[in-house]
């Protein structure tokens, strides 16, 4: 038998995932939750790419904006909407369209009137 001095890497690494063991192991419990979170890193990939860029946005206001397009788009394809299109839809009647109701323009919404519209046809 072999022992590993408590001071060493492997010794810490046996220590810190003991410590996490019921969070480590959870996923076997519930068929629901993944193994990773490859899905959560793939979605916010293109953000901590673009982290540089947001640099040069020429304000904080200019930032904020960014934020609010990528979250925008994030939304839509989450709701497997494409953005282009989505984007386009948008600001072809945000200037009728009555600010109370703006709600009825967020991807959701839309994803939602296209179901009905898709359904209606068929």
């Amino acid at each position: 038998m072999r022992l590993v001095s408590a001071k060493s890497e492997l010794a810490g690494a046996i220590k810190y995932a003991l410590v996490r063991w019921v969070a480590l192991t959870r996923y076997r419990d519930d068929g629901r939750i993944e193994i990773d979170n490859n899905t959560a890193e793939r979605a916010i990939r293109p953000l901590v790419l673009g982290r540089r860029n947001y640099l040069f946005a020429g304000s904080d206001a200019g930032g904020e904006r960014a934020a609010n397009i990528y979250t925008l788009i994030a939304t839509a394809r989450l709701n497997d909407i494409d953005p282009y299109l989505y984007l386009r839809h948008v600001l072809e009647r945000i200037a009728e369209h009555p600010i109370n109701r703006i709600d009825e323009l967020l991807p959701w919404n839309i994803a939602a009137k296209l179901d009905d519209a898709r359904r209606q046809a068929a």
